[in-house]
């Protein structure tokens, strides 16, 4: 029998070493799909239930395993469907690769059924690389390069493979005129900038005498350089959502997440520091780092492209942040005044004291802070988690430790509804000898998590831990955008966009032969973590939780508490409780360490 193209693709994307491909089927991709029967499933074919759920898997297959994720879709819908999830990978610089079917060559043209642009489609969200293979001799030189870009700009890259084409006899490009050889191999550097960069960078950070480092994804392999320079500076140390898992969460100078799911340390640490470092991130919400003029910064990132961004850099180093880190360090004065530290490590013991008492906070049913609370002394060493976008961000952000091995992620650029269910299935096929965590709220949940539970079910028995935890809030209520509308807007709450209908989460995970729990009570919070950790299988937490509880920024300004009580005085179908709560959960910040 000879080699089709399609055969030819599976066996280059082994030879890259890619394991699986997450994807839903369709005849744009037919001869694909005879070809994976063919290679006896080889690189496994892993079905989501939608092919925005395949893109969501393989980004967080790629965020939790560091290798490119790799997804597949038909022609016309189901490319379409792709490009949520691949936006998702582009705004967080994961290594993506899109492979997608398109209706034969002789019907292009011809407004033929499903038949869609895809090369204008695609042009943004893979801007990088997005090709179309249109003879049998282009196929290894386009998917390599597809392969070599997403991994070598942290991006995501598209081909396109038309369905005759894929069902053409393989030949390879000639030793010939227009004709493109391709080689396999993926290069491996690490840049570091200049000596005379470098001593700049030190000269002004030694003028600094209160220091402040905001780190991201692109220092979470630099965890002990970034320890050593805080040391030596005296410096405390934020984190943008996406390097949550950067540095643990236990150092008594790491002040947390910064921004509008932030702390108060971080947010207090930018508004007095005289100095900045930025490692690895590209956080972009310039109103919460230092006035400009107010310090002096440095910035360090692999990516070129992303330098000189969000604040007035004096600045900017080019290299990889751990050794660009191990160079800077010494060229650095060590502090001689450690009152900023110590200010420092007392905002943030008293921020945690906040986040104790926040969580005792009586709600009706459940404290939604609590069930976080309740969950952070609970984490396995080796947990993987993902928040999806909602309040369950907030608490995600403020309430848990991440330390040691712990991996977390979410959409943190996009803020996209939806990829928490499916990060943690793309994790557990990175890592199936690891118990993952997916925080959802009942929107997310709704909208996409419930049918995921059945790709759950259909692969967890091939799983060496099978622990996958999906914790639901269950609030019946829209709640951040609730909470937007009142605080920005001064609007009240309106019923027919916000309000959910309360649906038997637990129930349905037991119909797929998963475990499942509905949490109504505080005293059984706990209890229902320690049965989901301690499952046989697959568990789904369903937590009754209130939707007064408010995920009042830190920085909250009076003119955001003022239109929240415009809201109410609007008539806010829930004013009464948001009253209660948002006072309840604000004064605990003025009685934390104090009797």
């Amino acid at each position: 029998m000879s080699t089709k193209v399609s055969d030819h693709l599976l066996e280059r994307l082994r030879e890259w070493g890619v394991e699986h491909v997450f994807a839903y089927p369709g005849d744009g991709i037919n001869g694909l799909l005879a070809a994976w029967g063919r290679a006896e499933n080889v690189p496994r074919f892993i079905q989501s239930r939608h092919e925005e759920m395949s893109a969501f898997e393989a980004v967080g297959y790629a965020k939790f395993s560091g290798r490119v994720g790799v997804c597949a879709a038909t022609s016309g819908p189901g490319a379409i469907h792709l490009l949520n999830g691949l936006y998702d990978a582009k705004l967080d610089h994961v290594p993506v690769v899109a492979i997608v079917g398109q209706t034969d060559r002789s019907a292009m043209g011809g407004s033929y059924q499903q038949e869609v642009d895809l090369l204008s489609l695609y042009k943004d969200v893979a801007s990088d690389f997005c090709e179309m293979v249109t003879v049998p001799e282009q196929l290894p030189n386009v998917l390599d390069r597809a392969i070599r870009t997403a991994v070598a700009r942290r991006s995501v890259t598209a081909v396109i493979v038309p369905a005759d084409v894929q069902e053409l006899d393989y030949s390879p490009p000639e030793h010939a005129f227009k004709m493109v050889p391709s080689s396999l191999d993926m290069p491996h550097y690490a840049p570091v900038p200049e000596d005379e960069d470098l001593r700049r960078a030190a000269d002004v950070l030694n003028s600094c005498g209160k220091i402040a480092l905001l780190i991201g994804q692109g220092a979470r392999g630099a965890r002990a350089e970034v320890e050593a320079v805080a040391d030596r500076l005296g410096a405390g140390v934020a984190k943008a959502l996406l390097g949550k898992d950067a540095l643990d969460d236990d150092l008594p100078y790491v002040t947390g997440a910064i921004g509008l799911l932030g702390t108060r340390p971080s947010y207090e640490m930018m508004r007095e520091c005289d100095g900045l470092l930025v490692v690895g991130s590209s956080f972009p919400y310039s109103q919460f780092l230092p006035e400009y003029g107010q310090a002096r910064a440095v910035q360090i990132d692999l990516d070129p492209h992303m330098v000189g961004l969000r604040y007035p850099f004096e600045v900017n180093l080019v290299g990889d942040a751990a050794r660009t880190l191990r160079r800077l360090l010494p060229l650095l004065d060590p502090v001689e005044d450690p009152a900023w530290r110590t200010k420092i490590e007392d905002n943030v013991a008293r921020w945690w004291e906040v986040m104790e008492r926040r969580a005792a906070v009586e709600a009706r049913p459940v404290n939604p802070e609590y069930v976080f609370h309740a969950l952070d002394g609970l984490l396995p060493e080796n947990v993987i988690l993902s928040a999806d976008s909602g309040s369950a961000a907030n608490w995600y952000a403020r309430h848990l430790k991440l330390r040691g091995a712990m991996r977390g992620s979410l959409s943190g650029t996009l803020a996209t509804m939806g990829p928490g269910v499916p990060y943690v299935i793309g994790a557990k096929f990175a890592h199936g000898d690891r118990p993952a965590i997916a925080l959802v709220g009942d929107g997310a949940m709704q909208m996409n998590g419930m049918a995921e539970l059945i790709t759950v079910a259909k692969y967890w028995q091939e799983w060496t831990d099978p622990r996958l935890v999906v914790a639901v809030l269950n609030n019946q209520d829209l709640n951040q955008v609730t909470w937007e509308m009142r605080a920005m807007s001064g609007a009240p709450q309106f019923l027919p966009s916000q309000s959910l209908p309360d649906v038997a989460y637990a129930d349905f995970a037991r119909s797929l032969g998963l475990t499942g729990l509905r949490v109504e009570k505080p005293e059984d919070v706990r209890g229902a973590w320690e049965s989901a950790l301690a499952a046989d299988r697959p568990c789904v937490l369903d937590f009754v939780t209130d939707p007064a509880v408010p995920p009042i920024p830190p920085h909250a300004t009076l003119d955001q508490i003022e239109a929240a009580a415009a809201a109410v005085l609007k008539g806010d179908s829930d004013r009464a409780a948001m009253v209660r709560q948002g006072f309840k959960a604000k004064v605990q910040e003025f009685l934390a360490g104090r009797h």
